[in-house]
């Protein structure tokens, strides 16, 4: 367990997706909403880095593992590709990584924060839960959505503003602050979410959140509907 080091961006998301005492996903597309927490982590990481033309293409900078086998298994994969492609087109790539969603939970059982268990539908079919352990990185992970939403201040960390850009677009940001406390900061987090509150080379970042949120869109209706697998 190794609840020292500071989570990476997709662990974060899975915790916001987790119902806590279910320990059930929220979120009907998940796994993009973790790829393009994977691509955001790599851009902020100066591992990946997309190319200021017409069609911005990913370019691979180091692909040395980092340590963190869900991340490391995507950056694998971009490695192994035989063509470049866009920061969209790798949203959709990697969302598809098999188990994505149950690895990156398990990555939080392995650091002590969730449990992993099963337990039965209708006394038939098995599913895959993981209630949580430990709260405080959750509660953590909401006291800075809230200083950065429901305060002045700035500027803000490039993390911070690219998990905002991420939760508000899956919607989790609404089902965790709640949407009648965000109505009043409507401007603040499309100002945050725009990149006005932090450095300039965070707008670059931010657009990998951007593409989870474009690949989600176009799925059909009912993937967007709330599932607990």
């Amino acid at each position: 367990m190794q609840n020292n080091k500071p989570l990476y961006l997709y662990q974060e998301i899975m915790l916001l997706a987790l119902r806590d005492e279910k320990g059930t996903i929220s979120t009907g597309f998940i796994e993009q909403v973790i790829a393009g927490a994977v691509l955001a982590e790599l851009l902020l990481n100066e591992r990946i880095t997309v190319e200021s033309a017409k069609k911005p293409l990913v370019n691979i900078e180091n692909s040395a593992p980092c340590g963190d086998p869900v991340i490391d298994e995507c950056l694998a994969k971009m490695k192994e590709a035989k063509r470049r492609a866009s920061l969209q087109n790798w949203v959709s790539r990697l969302a598809g990584v098999k188990d994505l969603k149950y690895k990156a939970a398990q990555s939080l059982c392995d650091r002590g924060i969730l449990k992993a268990e099963e337990d039965k539908i209708l006394f038939i079919f098995t599913r895959r839960i993981y209630p949580e352990l430990d709260p405080i990185p959750e509660r953590e992970i909401i006291e800075r959505l809230k200083t950065a939403i429901f305060t002045d201040k700035e500027p803000l960390d490039p993390r911070t503003v690219v998990l905002i850009s991420l939760a508000n677009g899956s919607g989790m940001l609404s089902e965790t602050l709640g949407r009648k406390e965000l109505k009043p900061y409507k401007k603040r987090i499309d100002k945050i979410q725009e990149g006005e509150l932090t450095g300039e080379a965070t707008k670059q970042v931010i657009s990998a959140c951007q593409s989870a949120v474009i690949v989600a869109a176009v799925m059909p209706a009912i993937a967007a509907t709330t599932i607990s697998s």
